[in-house]
């Protein structure tokens, strides 16, 4: 910068001393003034002469285009350290924040958009991916990003305003409020980790001094802000997160369709192949799932889908429903209660497999089952001796009559 400063004074140097060798009989001329008073480079305020020549022009017009360059770099300089700092520290983020103003726009014509669940009962489309997305502006701008746990009282509140909204701009049913506002407690966790990789580290993954990011100013304060960095430099949280990134450093298996989730890729197949069935089995779904765009299916992935085909064919279903999926079977890893393995987000074993609840009585429901079979009991008791009378009757008659016979003829009157 200063290197392309000093070429272009001495250049300015020589026009100017040129110029006044060549005008010397002129009479003297006045500087313009700089850009900041001039209104415009060309304006016959910019300039006073009595007399002007061809190359006193040329330099009076360019010392004042200098001078405004030279203004405008000053300027560029002040931005660039007063943000520069910033900048190291904020990554550029590509995306902004998601306003969803097709939805506001139906909402303010009266309008409500129809959701469509799949047979495990989860978001498809259309408009399934519509209701996520929603559901994350949603719980970014009603659930604070320090919160530690999403089953909080305090998180009441917060949670029956992101129902009220879905149900204001969507036609959906009060047994769906459970699955939309775990939806909502996981877009939570994705925007912070979002925050904590995208500003709080660097790209080695340590973590870094960073500003409150201004995109985010309206829903994130400053105090809430502090808070949030505050626990992500915890020695606890330091512990947790390194060991779920070395886990997650390099899955054998990784997942290959981004934002798809399986419940839509699931959809898709379907169409696709114009079935008329309702879901896939585990395995297959699992295996489409890390196909790559190219279409080439890994080799170990491979592997493991036909040993899923071979098991399934042998082992029966009743053993299948009771107890793991061929697919868990065959990765033979420990699995998270409340999910099956190939199916996504929202379908639990329960839900699945269709086993229904069981739970232990109470004593009042002990007592009153054995109140109703005691009085089936004695009405089966006064039912067997009617039975018992009104087949022991007309044999009791035919023997009294005979006795009678018998007597009457042995003993005449």
């Amino acid at each position: 910068m200063n290197r392309w400063r000093i070429t272009i004074n001495s250049y300015f140097v020589y026009v100017t001393g040129f110029s006044l060798y060549c005008d010397y009989s002129r009479p003297p001329f006045v500087l313009p003034p700089s850009p900041s008073s001039s209104p415009s480079p060309f304006s016959a305020a910019a300039f006073t002469f009595t007399e002007l020549s061809a190359s006193t022009v040329t330099v009076h017009f360019l010392l004042h285009r200098y001078r405004h360059l030279e203004d405008k770099m000053a300027n560029q300089d002040d931005t660039h350290d007063a943000s520069g700092s910033r900048n190291n520290v904020e990554k550029e983020i590509k995306r902004g924040l998601t306003v969803m103003k097709s939805i506001i726009r139906a909402r303010d014509k009266g309008e409500k958009f129809e959701v469509h669940w799949s047979a495990e009962d989860q978001l498809i489309e259309p408009n399934g991916s519509m209701l996520a997305s929603y559901i994350g502006s949603l719980v970014r701008q009603h659930i604070p990003i320090t919160c530690d746990n999403w089953r909080s009282p305090e998180l009441k509140v917060g949670k029956e305003k992101i129902w009220s909204e879905i149900q204001r701009s969507f036609h959906i049913d009060e047994s769906r409020q459970k699955y939309c506002i775990q939806l909502a407690g996981k877009r939570l966790r994705g925007f912070r980790s979002f925050l904590s990789n995208k500003l709080l580290k660097d790209e080695e993954g340590n973590f870094v001094e960073a500003e409150r990011p201004m995109k985010y100013a309206e829903i994130i304060s400053a105090e809430e802000w502090d808070n949030f960095v505050a626990k992500r430099r915890n020695e606890k949280f330091h512990e947790v997160s390194d060991k779920n990134r070395k886990r997650a450093s390099k899955p054998a298996y990784p997942y290959k369709k981004r934002r798809t989730g399986y419940a839509r890729l699931q959809q898709r197949i379907l169409a696709e192949e114009k079935s008329d069935a309702t879901s896939l089995p585990e395995h297959v779904l699992w295996k489409v799932a890390r196909v790559g765009k190219d279409g080439a299916v890994v080799e170990a992935v491979q592997n493991v889908y036909d040993e899923c085909e071979t098991l399934s064919q042998t082992l029966p279903s009743t053993e299948v429903q009771d107890c793991r999926s061929v697919l868990s079977r065959v990765l033979n890893v420990p699995e998270y209660s409340g999910r099956v393995r190939g199916k996504g987000f929202g379908v639990t074993p329960s839900s699945f497999y269709k086993k229904p609840k069981t739970k232990n009585p109470t004593n009042k429901e002990v007592m009153e089952t054995l109140a109703e079979l005691r009085a089936q009991v004695l009405e089966l008791q006064k039912e067997n001796a009617r039975y018992r009378e009104e087949r022991c009757a007309p044999r009791q008659k035919i023997l009294v009559t005979e006795l009678v016979s018998i007597v009457n003829r042995n003993f005449p009157r």
